[in-house]
Protein backbone atom coordinates (compact mmCIF):
# COMPACT_ATOMS: atom_id res chain seq x y z
CA UNK A 1 0.00 0.00 0.00
CA UNK A 2 2.89 2.35 0.78
CA UNK A 3 4.21 1.71 -2.74
CA UNK A 4 0.78 2.48 -4.26
CA UNK A 5 0.54 5.78 -2.34
CA UNK A 6 4.09 6.72 -3.35
CA UNK A 7 3.34 6.11 -7.05
CA UNK A 8 0.06 8.07 -6.90
CA UNK A 9 1.72 11.11 -5.34
CA UNK A 10 4.39 11.31 -8.02
CA UNK A 11 2.02 11.21 -11.01
CA UNK A 12 0.70 14.17 -12.98
CA UNK A 13 -1.82 13.46 -15.77
CA UNK A 14 -2.93 16.46 -17.80
CA UNK A 15 -4.31 17.52 -21.16
CA UNK A 16 -3.13 20.34 -23.41
CA UNK A 17 -5.97 22.27 -25.04
CA UNK A 18 -6.13 25.16 -27.49
CA UNK A 19 -7.50 26.55 -30.72
CA UNK A 20 -5.78 25.10 -33.84
CA UNK A 21 -2.38 26.66 -34.61
CA UNK A 22 -1.80 28.09 -31.13
CA UNK A 23 1.27 25.81 -30.90
CA UNK A 24 -0.12 23.00 -28.77
CA UNK A 25 1.66 20.12 -30.53
CA UNK A 26 4.93 22.10 -30.48
CA UNK A 27 4.54 22.69 -26.74
CA UNK A 28 3.91 18.96 -26.19
CA UNK A 29 7.13 18.15 -28.00
CA UNK A 30 9.13 20.71 -26.09
CA UNK A 31 7.86 19.33 -22.78
CA UNK A 32 9.16 15.93 -23.93
CA UNK A 33 12.41 17.57 -24.94
CA UNK A 34 12.89 19.20 -21.53
CA UNK A 35 11.86 15.95 -19.88
CA UNK A 36 14.65 14.21 -21.78
CA UNK A 37 12.17 11.88 -23.50
CA UNK A 38 13.34 12.95 -26.97
CA UNK A 39 16.69 14.36 -28.05
CA UNK A 40 15.44 16.52 -30.88
CA UNK A 41 12.10 18.06 -31.71
CA UNK A 42 10.54 18.37 -35.15
CA UNK A 43 8.20 21.20 -36.03
CA UNK A 44 4.96 19.75 -37.38
CA UNK A 45 4.69 22.34 -40.13
CA UNK A 46 8.23 21.88 -41.49
CA UNK A 47 8.39 19.24 -44.23
CA UNK A 48 12.10 18.83 -43.78
CA UNK A 49 11.76 17.45 -40.28
CA UNK A 50 8.06 16.70 -40.21
CA UNK A 51 8.71 12.97 -39.94
CA UNK A 52 10.02 13.49 -36.40
CA UNK A 53 6.90 15.23 -35.05
CA UNK A 54 6.30 13.09 -32.02
CA UNK A 55 2.65 13.33 -31.13
CA UNK A 56 0.93 13.26 -34.56
CA UNK A 57 0.48 9.53 -35.21
CA UNK A 58 -1.81 9.23 -38.18
CA UNK A 59 -0.84 9.71 -41.81
CA UNK A 60 -3.68 12.15 -42.47
CA UNK A 61 -2.42 14.31 -39.57
CA UNK A 62 1.04 14.40 -41.08
CA UNK A 63 -0.39 15.41 -44.45
CA UNK A 64 -2.47 18.26 -43.06
CA UNK A 65 -0.26 19.32 -40.16
CA UNK A 66 -3.10 19.05 -37.65
CA UNK A 67 -3.70 16.70 -34.75
CA UNK A 68 -6.88 14.69 -35.33
CA UNK A 69 -6.52 12.13 -32.55
CA UNK A 70 -5.47 12.48 -28.95
CA UNK A 71 -1.94 11.25 -28.36
CA UNK A 72 -0.81 9.86 -25.03
CA UNK A 73 2.78 10.47 -24.04
CA UNK A 74 4.73 9.86 -20.82
CA UNK A 75 8.06 10.94 -19.43
CA UNK A 76 9.90 11.32 -16.12
CA UNK A 77 10.90 14.75 -14.81
CA UNK A 78 12.31 15.70 -11.41
CA UNK A 79 11.16 12.44 -9.85
CA UNK A 80 7.62 12.85 -11.22
CA UNK A 81 5.90 10.64 -13.79
CA UNK A 82 4.22 12.98 -16.29
CA UNK A 83 1.40 11.74 -18.56
CA UNK A 84 0.44 14.20 -21.33
CA UNK A 85 -2.73 13.89 -23.38
CA UNK A 86 -2.25 16.08 -26.46
CA UNK A 87 -5.71 16.81 -27.85
CA UNK A 88 -6.91 17.88 -31.29
CA UNK A 89 -7.39 21.65 -31.44
CA UNK A 90 -9.47 21.52 -34.61
CA UNK A 91 -13.17 21.99 -33.83
CA UNK A 92 -14.12 19.11 -36.16
CA UNK A 93 -12.52 16.77 -33.62
CA UNK A 94 -13.85 18.45 -30.49
CA UNK A 95 -15.69 15.37 -29.26
CA UNK A 96 -12.41 13.45 -28.92
CA UNK A 97 -11.11 16.33 -26.79
CA UNK A 98 -14.23 16.46 -24.58
CA UNK A 99 -13.85 12.73 -23.87
CA UNK A 100 -10.16 13.15 -23.13
CA UNK A 101 -11.00 15.76 -20.50
CA UNK A 102 -12.73 12.96 -18.52
CA UNK A 103 -9.29 11.30 -18.17
CA UNK A 104 -7.16 14.26 -17.02
CA UNK A 105 -6.55 15.72 -13.56
CA UNK A 106 -5.57 19.17 -14.84
CA UNK A 107 -5.02 21.06 -18.11
CA UNK A 108 -2.71 23.55 -19.76
CA UNK A 109 -4.47 26.02 -22.06
CA UNK A 110 -2.32 27.38 -24.91
CA UNK A 111 -3.13 30.85 -26.26
CA UNK A 112 -1.55 32.53 -29.30
CA UNK A 113 -0.11 35.94 -28.34
CA UNK A 114 -1.30 37.54 -31.61
CA UNK A 115 -4.78 36.01 -31.84
CA UNK A 116 -5.62 35.93 -28.14
CA UNK A 117 -8.61 33.87 -26.98
CA UNK A 118 -10.32 32.09 -29.90
CA UNK A 119 -13.65 30.31 -30.29
CA UNK A 120 -12.47 26.72 -29.77
CA UNK A 121 -10.52 27.74 -26.64
CA UNK A 122 -13.72 29.21 -25.18
CA UNK A 123 -15.64 25.95 -25.70
CA UNK A 124 -12.92 23.74 -24.21
CA UNK A 125 -12.33 25.99 -21.22
CA UNK A 126 -16.10 26.01 -20.63
CA UNK A 127 -16.01 22.17 -20.38
CA UNK A 128 -13.06 22.39 -17.94
CA UNK A 129 -14.89 24.94 -15.81
CA UNK A 130 -18.04 22.78 -15.66
CA UNK A 131 -15.86 20.05 -14.18
CA UNK A 132 -13.71 22.36 -11.99
CA UNK A 133 -10.55 21.05 -13.68
CA UNK A 134 -7.46 23.00 -12.52
CA UNK A 135 -6.02 25.03 -15.43
CA UNK A 136 -2.72 26.74 -16.20
CA UNK A 137 -2.36 29.10 -19.20
CA UNK A 138 0.65 29.32 -21.51
CA UNK A 139 0.70 32.41 -23.76
CA UNK A 140 2.75 31.28 -26.74
CA UNK A 141 4.70 32.74 -29.72
CA UNK A 142 6.14 35.75 -27.87
CA UNK A 143 8.87 36.01 -30.52
CA UNK A 144 6.11 37.28 -32.87
CA UNK A 145 4.31 40.60 -32.72
CA UNK A 146 1.22 40.25 -30.54
CA UNK A 147 -1.21 41.85 -28.14
CA UNK A 148 -0.14 43.73 -25.03
CA UNK A 149 0.34 41.28 -22.09
CA UNK A 150 -2.15 43.16 -19.88
CA UNK A 151 -4.74 43.15 -22.69
CA UNK A 152 -4.29 39.38 -23.02
CA UNK A 153 -4.72 38.87 -19.27
CA UNK A 154 -7.94 40.96 -19.43
CA UNK A 155 -9.15 38.83 -22.34
CA UNK A 156 -8.56 35.61 -20.37
CA UNK A 157 -10.68 37.01 -17.54
CA UNK A 158 -13.46 38.47 -19.69
CA UNK A 159 -13.84 35.87 -22.45
CA UNK A 160 -13.02 32.74 -20.46
CA UNK A 161 -14.22 33.84 -17.03
CA UNK A 162 -10.85 32.95 -15.49
CA UNK A 163 -9.23 34.51 -12.43
CA UNK A 164 -5.63 34.83 -13.61
CA UNK A 165 -2.36 35.10 -11.70
CA UNK A 166 0.65 35.91 -13.89
CA UNK A 167 3.57 33.76 -12.71
CA UNK A 168 5.71 35.01 -15.59
CA UNK A 169 5.91 38.33 -17.41
CA UNK A 170 7.54 39.09 -20.77
CA UNK A 171 10.29 41.62 -21.40
CA UNK A 172 9.30 43.09 -24.75
CA UNK A 173 7.58 41.21 -27.59
CA UNK A 174 8.12 40.26 -31.24
CA UNK A 175 11.27 41.96 -32.56
CA UNK A 176 11.91 43.43 -29.10
CA UNK A 177 11.32 40.20 -27.16
CA UNK A 178 14.20 39.86 -24.70
CA UNK A 179 13.08 37.34 -22.14
CA UNK A 180 10.70 36.53 -19.30
CA UNK A 181 10.66 37.40 -15.61
CA UNK A 182 9.56 34.35 -13.61
CA UNK A 183 7.51 35.50 -10.59
CA UNK A 184 7.23 31.90 -9.32
CA UNK A 185 10.99 31.42 -8.88
CA UNK A 186 11.92 35.14 -8.99
CA UNK A 187 14.44 34.66 -11.80
CA UNK A 188 14.93 36.30 -15.18
CA UNK A 189 15.63 34.24 -18.30
CA UNK A 190 17.16 36.09 -21.23
CA UNK A 191 16.09 34.98 -24.71
CA UNK A 192 18.95 33.96 -27.00
CA UNK A 193 17.70 32.64 -30.33
CA UNK A 194 19.55 29.35 -30.73
CA UNK A 195 18.62 25.96 -32.18
CA UNK A 196 14.87 25.33 -32.22
CA UNK A 197 15.36 21.56 -32.27
CA UNK A 198 17.56 21.17 -29.20
CA UNK A 199 17.37 22.62 -25.70
CA UNK A 200 19.45 25.79 -25.84
CA UNK A 201 21.24 27.50 -22.97
CA UNK A 202 19.19 30.12 -21.16
CA UNK A 203 20.97 32.84 -19.18
CA UNK A 204 19.33 33.36 -15.82
CA UNK A 205 19.64 36.30 -13.46
CA UNK A 206 18.44 36.22 -9.87
CA UNK A 207 18.47 39.97 -9.40
CA UNK A 208 16.92 42.91 -11.28
CA UNK A 209 19.82 45.08 -10.08
CA UNK A 210 22.46 42.88 -11.78
CA UNK A 211 24.62 45.29 -13.88
CA UNK A 212 25.13 42.60 -16.57
CA UNK A 213 21.34 42.34 -16.98
CA UNK A 214 21.08 46.11 -17.45
CA UNK A 215 23.82 45.92 -20.06
CA UNK A 216 22.04 43.14 -22.00
CA UNK A 217 18.46 44.42 -22.07
CA UNK A 218 19.11 48.15 -21.69
CA UNK A 219 17.99 50.77 -19.15
CA UNK A 220 14.63 51.44 -20.85
CA UNK A 221 13.48 47.78 -20.99
CA UNK A 222 14.58 47.24 -17.38
CA UNK A 223 12.61 50.27 -16.20
CA UNK A 224 9.51 49.09 -18.10
CA UNK A 225 9.84 45.62 -16.54
CA UNK A 226 10.00 47.14 -13.02
CA UNK A 227 6.83 49.16 -13.72
CA UNK A 228 5.00 46.12 -15.15
CA UNK A 229 5.92 43.90 -12.19
CA UNK A 230 4.63 46.57 -9.80
CA UNK A 231 1.28 46.60 -11.65
CA UNK A 232 1.13 42.77 -11.61
CA UNK A 233 1.68 42.65 -7.86
CA UNK A 234 -0.91 45.35 -7.18
CA UNK A 235 -3.66 44.25 -9.60
CA UNK A 236 -3.57 40.43 -9.48
CA UNK A 237 -4.07 38.16 -6.45
CA UNK A 238 -1.19 36.22 -4.95
CA UNK A 239 -0.99 32.60 -6.10
CA UNK A 240 -2.94 30.22 -3.84
CA UNK A 241 -2.55 26.51 -4.59
CA UNK A 242 -5.83 25.54 -2.89
CA UNK A 243 -7.79 27.92 -5.08
CA UNK A 244 -5.93 26.70 -8.19
CA UNK A 245 -6.79 23.07 -7.34
CA UNK A 246 -10.46 23.98 -6.94
CA UNK A 247 -10.44 25.59 -10.41
CA UNK A 248 -10.89 29.10 -8.94
CA UNK A 249 -7.49 30.56 -9.92
CA UNK A 250 -5.39 30.11 -13.07
CA UNK A 251 -1.62 30.75 -13.22
CA UNK A 252 -0.31 32.26 -16.49
CA UNK A 253 3.12 31.80 -18.09
CA UNK A 254 4.55 33.43 -21.21
CA UNK A 255 7.00 31.98 -23.72
CA UNK A 256 7.79 30.68 -27.20
CA UNK A 257 7.47 26.89 -27.46
CA UNK A 258 9.06 26.82 -30.93
CA UNK A 259 12.19 28.46 -29.50
CA UNK A 260 12.13 26.36 -26.28
CA UNK A 261 11.55 29.52 -24.32
CA UNK A 262 9.46 29.67 -21.15
CA UNK A 263 8.69 25.93 -21.38
CA UNK A 264 11.00 24.98 -18.52
CA UNK A 265 9.44 27.66 -16.26
CA UNK A 266 6.00 26.22 -17.02
CA UNK A 267 7.12 22.62 -16.43
CA UNK A 268 8.96 23.38 -13.17
CA UNK A 269 5.93 25.11 -11.72
CA UNK A 270 3.52 22.49 -13.09
CA UNK A 271 5.23 19.53 -11.38
CA UNK A 272 5.13 21.41 -8.07
CA UNK A 273 1.52 22.61 -8.05
CA UNK A 274 -0.54 20.33 -10.34
CA UNK A 275 -2.75 17.74 -8.65
CA UNK A 276 -1.87 14.04 -8.44
CA UNK A 277 -4.54 11.54 -9.65
CA UNK A 278 -7.98 12.43 -8.28
CA UNK A 279 -11.04 10.45 -7.14
CA UNK A 280 -13.65 9.75 -9.84
CA UNK A 281 -17.42 9.42 -9.61
CA UNK A 282 -18.94 6.07 -10.62
CA UNK A 283 -22.65 5.22 -10.80
CA UNK A 284 -22.67 3.75 -7.28
CA UNK A 285 -19.95 5.62 -5.40
CA UNK A 286 -16.86 7.84 -5.51
CA UNK A 287 -13.73 5.79 -6.30
CA UNK A 288 -10.53 6.93 -4.54
CA UNK A 289 -7.14 6.42 -6.27
CA UNK A 290 -5.52 4.75 -3.23
CA UNK A 291 -8.08 1.92 -3.04
CA UNK A 292 -6.22 -1.40 -3.39
CA UNK A 293 -8.67 -2.83 -5.97
CA UNK A 294 -7.99 -1.89 -9.60
CA UNK A 295 -10.58 0.14 -11.58
CA UNK A 296 -10.25 1.95 -14.88
CA UNK A 297 -12.28 3.14 -17.88
CA UNK A 298 -11.84 3.38 -21.65
CA UNK A 299 -11.89 6.99 -22.86
CA UNK A 300 -10.46 6.46 -26.33
CA UNK A 301 -10.05 3.74 -28.95
CA UNK A 302 -7.50 4.10 -31.70
CA UNK A 303 -7.41 1.65 -34.59
CA UNK A 304 -4.42 0.86 -36.75
CA UNK A 305 -1.90 3.08 -34.99
CA UNK A 306 0.74 1.07 -36.79
CA UNK A 307 -0.31 0.62 -40.46
CA UNK A 308 1.91 -2.49 -40.73
CA UNK A 309 -0.14 -4.28 -38.07
CA UNK A 310 -3.92 -4.15 -38.01
CA UNK A 311 -4.00 -3.25 -34.34
CA UNK A 312 -6.63 -1.50 -32.28
CA UNK A 313 -5.78 -0.02 -28.92
CA UNK A 314 -8.22 0.86 -26.18
CA UNK A 315 -6.80 3.60 -23.95
CA UNK A 316 -7.66 2.98 -20.31
CA UNK A 317 -7.26 5.60 -17.59
CA UNK A 318 -6.41 3.87 -14.31
CA UNK A 319 -8.53 5.31 -11.51
CA UNK A 320 -7.56 3.12 -8.53
CA UNK A 321 -5.32 0.23 -7.49
CA UNK A 322 -2.56 -1.37 -9.55
CA UNK A 323 -3.06 -2.70 -13.08
CA UNK A 324 -0.99 -5.86 -13.70
CA UNK A 325 -0.08 -7.57 -16.93
CA UNK A 326 -1.58 -11.07 -17.47
CA UNK A 327 -4.07 -10.66 -14.64
CA UNK A 328 -7.75 -11.30 -15.47
CA UNK A 329 -9.97 -8.23 -15.09
CA UNK A 330 -13.74 -7.93 -15.15
CA UNK A 331 -15.30 -6.17 -18.16
CA UNK A 332 -18.51 -4.80 -16.62
CA UNK A 333 -20.60 -4.28 -19.79
CA UNK A 334 -19.75 -7.69 -21.31
CA UNK A 335 -19.90 -9.42 -17.92
CA UNK A 336 -16.72 -11.40 -18.63
CA UNK A 337 -13.09 -11.57 -17.59
CA UNK A 338 -10.25 -10.58 -19.91
CA UNK A 339 -6.46 -10.92 -19.68
CA UNK A 340 -3.95 -8.58 -21.32
CA UNK A 341 -0.56 -10.03 -22.19
CA UNK A 342 0.98 -6.91 -23.73
CA UNK A 343 -0.39 -3.70 -22.17
CA UNK A 344 1.37 -0.66 -23.70
CA UNK A 345 2.49 2.69 -22.45
CA UNK A 346 3.88 5.43 -24.66
CA UNK A 347 7.25 6.90 -24.02
CA UNK A 348 7.48 9.64 -26.66
CA UNK A 349 6.51 7.70 -29.82
CA UNK A 350 7.85 4.35 -28.65
CA UNK A 351 5.35 1.84 -27.35
CA UNK A 352 6.60 -0.21 -24.41
CA UNK A 353 5.00 -3.25 -22.83
CA UNK A 354 4.52 -2.61 -19.09
CA UNK A 355 4.10 -5.07 -16.22
CA UNK A 356 2.25 -2.71 -13.90
CA UNK A 357 0.62 0.67 -14.03
CA UNK A 358 -0.75 2.97 -11.33
CA UNK A 359 -3.59 5.49 -10.88
CA UNK A 360 -3.20 8.39 -13.29
CA UNK A 361 -1.46 6.22 -15.90
CA UNK A 362 -2.91 5.62 -19.35
CA UNK A 363 -2.52 2.05 -20.63
CA UNK A 364 -3.10 0.95 -24.23
CA UNK A 365 -4.77 -2.48 -24.39
CA UNK A 366 -4.81 -4.48 -27.62
CA UNK A 367 -8.43 -4.93 -28.56
CA UNK A 368 -10.14 -7.39 -30.87
CA UNK A 369 -13.48 -5.60 -30.61
CA UNK A 370 -14.32 -6.05 -26.92
CA UNK A 371 -14.19 -2.36 -26.06
CA UNK A 372 -16.38 0.66 -26.59
CA UNK A 373 -15.74 4.14 -25.28
CA UNK A 374 -16.92 4.39 -21.66
CA UNK A 375 -16.35 0.71 -20.79
CA UNK A 376 -15.24 0.02 -17.22
CA UNK A 377 -12.73 -2.62 -16.05
CA UNK A 378 -12.56 -3.72 -12.40
CA UNK A 379 -11.40 -6.65 -10.28
CA UNK A 380 -15.00 -7.86 -10.00
CA UNK A 381 -17.04 -4.94 -8.69
CA UNK A 382 -20.00 -3.97 -10.88
CA UNK A 383 -19.58 -0.25 -11.29
CA UNK A 384 -19.57 2.13 -14.25
CA UNK A 385 -17.72 5.44 -14.41
CA UNK A 386 -19.97 8.33 -15.34
CA UNK A 387 -19.64 11.30 -17.59
CA UNK A 388 -18.15 10.05 -20.88
CA UNK A 389 -20.20 12.30 -23.15
CA UNK A 390 -21.60 11.83 -26.66
CA UNK A 391 -22.85 15.08 -28.13
CA UNK A 392 -25.29 15.63 -30.95
CA UNK A 393 -23.32 15.80 -34.21
CA UNK A 394 -23.40 18.99 -36.29
CA UNK A 395 -23.18 17.35 -39.73
CA UNK A 396 -25.12 14.42 -41.22
CA UNK A 397 -24.67 12.44 -44.44
CA UNK A 398 -25.89 9.15 -45.84
CA UNK A 399 -23.00 6.74 -46.36
CA UNK A 400 -23.04 4.55 -49.49
CA UNK A 401 -20.92 1.56 -50.44
CA UNK A 402 -18.99 2.20 -53.66
CA UNK A 403 -17.75 -1.39 -54.06
CA UNK A 404 -20.41 -4.14 -53.61
CA UNK A 405 -17.63 -6.75 -53.27
CA UNK A 406 -16.37 -4.98 -50.14
CA UNK A 407 -19.61 -4.69 -48.15
CA UNK A 408 -18.16 -6.68 -45.21
CA UNK A 409 -15.02 -4.55 -45.03
CA UNK A 410 -17.09 -1.36 -45.15
CA UNK A 411 -19.41 -2.56 -42.36
CA UNK A 412 -16.43 -3.57 -40.19
CA UNK A 413 -14.62 -0.29 -40.88
CA UNK A 414 -17.66 1.83 -40.00
CA UNK A 415 -18.25 -0.18 -36.85
CA UNK A 416 -14.66 0.20 -35.66
CA UNK A 417 -14.40 3.89 -36.53
CA UNK A 418 -17.63 4.66 -34.68
CA UNK A 419 -16.43 2.57 -31.70
CA UNK A 420 -13.41 4.86 -31.68
CA UNK A 421 -15.69 7.87 -31.50
CA UNK A 422 -14.47 9.35 -34.80
CA UNK A 423 -18.14 9.70 -35.78
CA UNK A 424 -21.59 8.48 -34.77
CA UNK A 425 -23.65 5.98 -36.71
CA UNK A 426 -27.44 6.15 -36.95
CA UNK A 427 -29.67 3.61 -38.73
CA UNK A 428 -33.00 4.95 -39.99
CA UNK A 429 -36.02 2.97 -38.72
CA UNK A 430 -37.98 3.45 -41.92
CA UNK A 431 -35.53 1.97 -44.47
CA UNK A 432 -32.40 0.85 -42.61
CA UNK A 433 -30.15 3.39 -44.35
CA UNK A 434 -26.94 4.30 -42.52
CA UNK A 435 -26.29 7.91 -41.54
CA UNK A 436 -22.92 9.19 -40.36
CA UNK A 437 -23.00 12.12 -37.94
CA UNK A 438 -19.84 14.12 -37.17
CA UNK A 439 -18.79 17.21 -35.24
CA UNK A 440 -17.20 18.71 -38.37
CA UNK A 441 -16.98 18.26 -42.12
CA UNK A 442 -13.28 17.38 -42.04
CA UNK A 443 -14.12 14.09 -40.34
CA UNK A 444 -15.81 12.82 -43.50
CA UNK A 445 -12.43 13.06 -45.27
CA UNK A 446 -10.76 11.22 -42.39
CA UNK A 447 -13.39 8.44 -42.49
CA UNK A 448 -13.15 8.06 -46.27
CA UNK A 449 -9.35 8.01 -46.14
CA UNK A 450 -9.19 5.50 -43.31
CA UNK A 451 -11.87 3.20 -44.76
CA UNK A 452 -9.89 2.99 -47.99
CA UNK A 453 -6.38 2.72 -46.55
CA UNK A 454 -7.09 0.59 -43.49
CA UNK A 455 -10.06 -1.54 -44.53
CA UNK A 456 -9.82 -1.54 -48.35
CA UNK A 457 -13.40 -0.21 -48.59
CA UNK A 458 -14.65 2.72 -50.65
CA UNK A 459 -17.58 4.90 -49.65
CA UNK A 460 -19.38 7.97 -50.94
CA UNK A 461 -21.70 10.37 -49.17
CA UNK A 462 -25.07 11.90 -49.91
CA UNK A 463 -26.31 15.08 -48.27
CA UNK A 464 -29.03 14.77 -45.65
CA UNK A 465 -30.91 17.72 -44.23
CA UNK A 466 -30.83 17.23 -40.47
CA UNK A 467 -30.63 20.08 -37.97
CA UNK A 468 -29.64 18.01 -34.91
CA UNK A 469 -29.85 14.53 -33.41
CA UNK A 470 -31.73 14.15 -30.12
CA UNK A 471 -31.76 11.08 -27.93
CA UNK A 472 -35.37 10.30 -27.02
CA UNK A 473 -36.39 9.44 -23.47
CA UNK A 474 -39.71 8.92 -21.72
CA UNK A 475 -40.85 7.78 -18.29
CA UNK A 476 -43.80 5.94 -19.82
CA UNK A 477 -43.34 4.09 -23.16
CA UNK A 478 -47.11 3.30 -23.10
CA UNK A 479 -48.16 6.96 -22.92
CA UNK A 480 -50.53 7.78 -25.83
CA UNK A 481 -48.62 10.96 -26.76
CA UNK A 482 -45.30 9.03 -26.85
CA UNK A 483 -46.80 6.41 -29.19
CA UNK A 484 -48.29 9.20 -31.30
CA UNK A 485 -44.88 10.92 -31.49
CA UNK A 486 -43.24 7.68 -32.75
CA UNK A 487 -45.99 7.26 -35.38
CA UNK A 488 -46.01 10.85 -36.65
CA UNK A 489 -42.21 11.24 -36.67
CA UNK A 490 -41.51 7.73 -37.98
CA UNK A 491 -39.46 8.86 -40.96
CA UNK A 492 -37.22 10.99 -38.68
CA UNK A 493 -36.55 8.20 -36.17
CA UNK A 494 -33.32 6.20 -36.05
CA UNK A 495 -31.30 4.01 -33.68
CA UNK A 496 -27.80 4.84 -32.54
CA UNK A 497 -25.03 2.27 -32.25
CA UNK A 498 -26.31 1.05 -28.90
CA UNK A 499 -29.89 0.71 -30.15
CA UNK A 500 -31.09 3.86 -28.36
CA UNK A 501 -33.90 5.80 -30.12
CA UNK A 502 -32.80 9.03 -31.79
CA UNK A 503 -34.92 11.78 -33.36
CA UNK A 504 -33.21 13.41 -36.38
CA UNK A 505 -34.86 16.83 -36.27
CA UNK A 506 -34.98 18.76 -39.54
CA UNK A 507 -35.31 22.22 -37.96
CA UNK A 508 -35.38 24.11 -34.65
CA UNK A 509 -39.10 24.63 -35.28
CA UNK A 510 -39.86 20.87 -35.30
CA UNK A 511 -37.95 20.51 -31.99
CA UNK A 512 -40.15 23.16 -30.40
CA UNK A 513 -43.27 21.47 -31.84
CA UNK A 514 -42.29 18.12 -30.28
CA UNK A 515 -41.69 19.76 -26.90
CA UNK A 516 -45.11 21.45 -26.90
CA UNK A 517 -47.23 18.67 -28.45
CA UNK A 518 -45.76 15.56 -26.81
CA UNK A 519 -45.19 16.33 -23.10
CA UNK A 520 -44.01 12.81 -22.16
CA UNK A 521 -41.16 12.95 -24.73
CA UNK A 522 -37.76 14.21 -23.54
CA UNK A 523 -35.20 15.26 -26.19
CA UNK A 524 -31.57 15.21 -25.07
CA UNK A 525 -28.60 16.68 -26.96
CA UNK A 526 -26.14 14.50 -25.10
CA UNK A 527 -25.93 10.83 -24.18
CA UNK A 528 -23.53 9.40 -21.60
Amino acid sequence: MAKLYEEIVRRRTFGIISHPDAGKTTLTEKLLLFGGAIQEAGAVKSNKIRKTATSDFMEIERQRGISVATSVLSFEYRGRKINILDTPGHKDFAEDTYRTLTAVDSTIVVVDVAKGVEEQTEKLVHVCRLRDIPMMVFINKLDREGKDPFDLLDELEQKLGLKVVPLGFPIGMGQNFQGVYNLWEETIAIFENGSKQKVGTIREFKNLEDPVLKEIIGEEALEELRDNLEIVREVYPAFDRERYLKGELQPVFFGSALNNFGVRDLLNCFVEIAPPPQAKQADKRLVQPDEPQFTGFVFKIHANMDPRHRDRLAFVKIVSGIFERNKAYYHVRLNKRLKFSAPNMFFAQKKQVVDRAYPGDIVGLHDTGNFKIGDTLTEGEKLVFKGIPRFSPEHFRYINNEDPMKAKQLAKGIEQLTDEGVAQLFTLDVNGRKVIGTAGALQYDVIQYRLEHEYGAKCSYEPLSVYKAFWVETDNPEAPDYKEFLRVKQRYMAKDKDGLPVFLADSPFSVEMVKSEYPSVRLKEMAE
